[in-house]
């Protein structure tokens, strides 16, 4: 009932409004916030749900708004694809669906490509983006609750240093982590720039780390550690443009103190296994050969294909069925740069290029947008040990593309003195 009513009232509302104030843009950020919330709770019609319906609503946004120009490059990606579609009709089994493996290696990629050519160089301000973060974040604040409604004795199920799917809602905690880490940078970030009462200050204090906490509890670094490097770069340039470097200083100093206070509270109801995880030690604490949960060597397979088949590659989906027939399980690329290599060939190397330069160039012409480098972030580190399994890093790669313009007013604390 609850996605479906998310379509359905966001296509009420786009259609309504006919896209004047951009409410495609945030549709879109409520349905990749409500992504997880609704795979833990079985709430999908389709598990690729987020990706199908965000890639309507960009093409619903297309006839009402149009596309740039400049948006070729996207178009350039999406044919960079092909080959390797051309290659899996030869390679993949006879007996594999053909359709779901090709949809399910490339829905991603085309989530990618299609919600980045809506938003290349789209004009927005400031206040703009920070109200689109805060509707995709919201979702992610019952996510989180529900994670803890439904978390058995912590010390129970925590035997170990590995991900606990126990203590991430009984669902995928490298996902789960993922939309954590991204829900703690977001409400980080109206710490500085959206806090104009101390009531906001300390409700966007108080839920920044509270997604921190139950982030750390899944036991899955990747999505924390990538919400934390987001965080490190925010301040950097929230502190270049800011008028007020004292304020500044206040609230990076408020954050240290209470990131170790919710660090220690961490470890002491994890028996220290928390800095073992971090530290990549076993539960005697004893230091790890693959620090990385066997990813490395799906990496290393994946660079031998590569080399192996370096134009044209092995063709979509092809990794799966080797490593299916291998292990004698589904077992499918956590990676997505060394998928591409593997899959793609030489074809991904250019598809790769034109994914990390585009909005690096870009930027060049729109140093406003203070955001830029942080979605950028996330969408390399996500796609490093997540690969495109939700649709967050496409979305927040493509909102890293949009032109935005400082507020002449004072609506944000980044213009107080």
């Amino acid at each position: 009932m609850y996605s479906f009513l998310i379509i359905i009232i966001g296509l009420l509302v786009i259609v309504k409004k006919q896209n004047k104030g951009e409410e495609v843009l945030y549709v879109c950020a409520y349905i990749v916030g409500s992504e997880v919330f609704l795979r833990m709770t079985n709430g999908n019609p389709n598990h690729e749900f987020a990706k199908y319906s965000i890639m309507f609503f960009f093409v619903l946004g297309y006839i009402y708004s149009g596309i740039t120009k400049v948006a070729l490059p996207f178009i350039l990606f999406l044919i960079l694809l092909i080959p390797g579609i051309i290659v899996a009709t030869e390679s993949l089994d006879l007996f594999v669906d053909f359709r779901k493996r090709i949809a399910f290696n490339l829905s991603g990629s085309i989530c990618l490509a299609i919600a980045s050519l809506y938003t290349f160089g789209r004009k927005v301000d400031i206040e703009q983006v920070g109200s689109v973060l805060l509707v995709l974040a919201l979702p992610i604040i019952p996510a989180a609750v529900y994670t803890q409604l439904f978390t058995p004795n912590i010390k129970e199920v925590l035997t170990s240093t590995a991900s606990n799917s126990d203590l991430s809602g009984g669902f995928g905690p490298n996902q789960v982590a993922t939309l954590f880490g991204l829900g703690m940078f977001i409400f980080f970030s109206r710490i500085l720039l959206h806090s104009r009462t101390k009531i906001i200050f300390i409700i966007n204090l108080v839920v920044t780390f509270y997604l921190g906490y139950r982030g750390l509890l899944t036991f899955s670094r990747g999505g924390m550690i990538t919400g934390f490097v987001m965080i490190l770069i925010f301040i950097f340039f929230v502190y270049k443009y800011s008028k007020s470097k004292i304020i500044i200083n206040y609230f990076v100093g408020v954050f240290i103190i209470l990131s170790l206070i919710i660090w220690s509270y961490t470890s002491v109801i994890t028996d220290g296994l928390i800095d073992k995880r971090y530290a990549g030690k076993n539960a005697a604490g004893v230091e790890k050969q693959d620090k990385f949960s066997g990813r490395g060597k799906l990496v290393d397979e994946e660079i031998t294909w590569f080399l192996d088949n370096p134009f044209f590659g092995i063709g979509v989906g092809k990794g799966t069925d080797i490593r299916t027939e291998k292990y004698g399980f589904l077992y499918a690329s956590h990676d997505e740069i060394t998928r591409l290599l593997a899959e793609h060939g030489i074809f991904g190397i250019l598809a790769l290029m034109i994914l990390f330069f585009t909005p690096i160039f870009y930027y060049m012409g729109n140093k406003e947008h203070i955001y830029m480098l942080c979605f950028l972030v996330f969408w390399f580190l996500t796609i490093n040990h997540a690969a495109m399994r939700t649709a967050s890093p496409a979305f927040v790669y493509a909102l890293s593309l949009l032109n935005v313009r400082f507020v002449t007013d004072e609506k944000t604390s980044l213009h107080r003195e």
